[in-house]
């Protein structure tokens, strides 16, 4: 599973980062910047909450 950003979508709200600071972390402006693109196991829990924080679906889960 890979988390994925669409940074045109992104608006810096920072929602994303607080489920999951072990795989995204905010520039000086707010914006979401993935640390890590590949979600291990342990971590997909975080990653689907991250997701669902964002409002404007600039976050996405994939393969």
């Amino acid at each position: 599973m890979k988390l994925l950003l669409d940074s045109t979508l992104c608006q810096g709200y920072g929602l994303c980062r607080e489920p999951a600071p072990e795989l995204i972390d905010l520039d000086d402006f707010g914006y979401a910047r993935l640390l890590e693109t590949s979600v291990p196991p342990a971590g997909e829990d975080a990653a689907t909450a991250a997701v669902a924080a964002c409002p404007n679906s600039a976050l996405r889960l994939g393969k």
